[in-house]
């Protein structure tokens, strides 16, 4: 939204500067933006990436609305968390985005199918006069994502399963049965990304879903040796990574942001951990009509459904 002015962006232009592809069908059923041909084009079917995009006064007002939220919500963290904390943990990503050093985009990686990153070419990002000002006009949010997206691409390139499906779903599973309705409390994922997860995982033999013999008409989900295997691989692979950063990045950059990350997350339950105190809902919003998680997942599922890091 941030890149659409008031004559309206090309989706060619969008895409080009946001660096991401995004839901635009979701977006106009939202009520956010309208789509239409540039009358300007005189062609008699233009392609759809030359299409304009305009902001709806809805989108508009929300414009207003989020524009400044990025430099808010970081205040708060520095209140919440100290000033001190939070610096150490943006110098430390800043840190490992100078060295990675490619034109991401600001947001968490967009899941396609099989909740896979969608495919997206990035270019390296054009060194500056100032390397650490470019990184340190960046907001926390997007300093991050982009590390989140490198690790990520990395991590998919030799998985056959997305980094999305085995931290949030395979991790939580094991042999003998976990109750599907169970899943978006042990998650932090929605109902709808677990039915789409087993849905996908089922297909390919990861797991198979039976009856549970003490509790009539509830279901279990068991992993398969394949399943196994593939949850043993997660661990092995993230943990192969990390020290693949530690000799590509440097050791003590790595464990700075390892660290810094730590103190932010502190205790493994979502109720003692700081993160709590700042998911409270909005009192008007629908979020406030449903039960609290229990966890955070732990790699976000921003899908097409609606942008929300659980899957919602």
């Amino acid at each position: 939204m941030r890149f659409i002015g008031v004559k309206g962006v090309t989706v060619r232009e969008l895409e080009r500067l946001a660096r991401s592809t995004t839901n635009l069908n979701g977006m106009e059923r939202w009520g956010y933006i309208f789509v239409e041909p540039d009358p300007a084009d005189k062609r008699p079917k233009p392609p759809d990436r030359d299409w304009v995009i305009h902001a709806t006064p809805a989108g508009r007002k929300a414009q207003e609305t989020w524009r400044p939220m990025f430099g808010v919500i970081e205040k708060r963290w520095r209140e919440r968390f100290g000033s001190k904390q939070i610096a150490q943990l943006r110098d430390a990503l800043c840190a490992l985005c100078r060295q990675i050093n490619v034109d991401f985009p600001d947001c968490p990686p967009i899941l396609g199918y099989g909740l896979v990153r969608k495919d997206q070419e990035y270019d390296l990002r054009a060194p500056t006069a100032n390397e650490d000002e470019h990184s340190s006009r960046l907001p926390l949010s997007a300093l991050l994502s982009r590390v989140l997206l490198a690790f990520t691409i990395e991590f998919e390139g030799e998985s056959d399963l997305s980094l999305a499906i085995r931290a949030n779903i395979v991790r939580v599973l094991n042999e003998t049965g976990v109750r599907v309705r169970d899943l978006p409390r042990l998650s932090g994922v929605s109902k709808e990304m677990i039915k789409v997860s087993l849905g996908f995982l089922k297909k390919r033999n990861y797991i198979v879903i039976v009856s549970d013999p003490a509790a009539q008409g509830t279901k279990l989900v068991c992993l398969t040796p394949k399943g196994l295997q593939a949850q043993r691989f997660y661990y092995q692979l993230a943990v192969a990574i990390e020290a693949r950063w530690r000799a590509r990045f440097g050791q003590a950059g790595v464990r700075n942001l390892r660290n810094s990350l730590e103190r932010l997350v502190g205790e493994a339950t979502l109720q003692l951990s700081p993160l709590s105190r700042g998911l409270d809902p909005n009192p008007g919003g629908w979020r406030s009509s449903v039960p609290k998680p229990d966890t955070l997942p732990h790699y976000p599922m921003v899908t097409h459904r609606g942008g929300f890091p659980d899957g919602s």
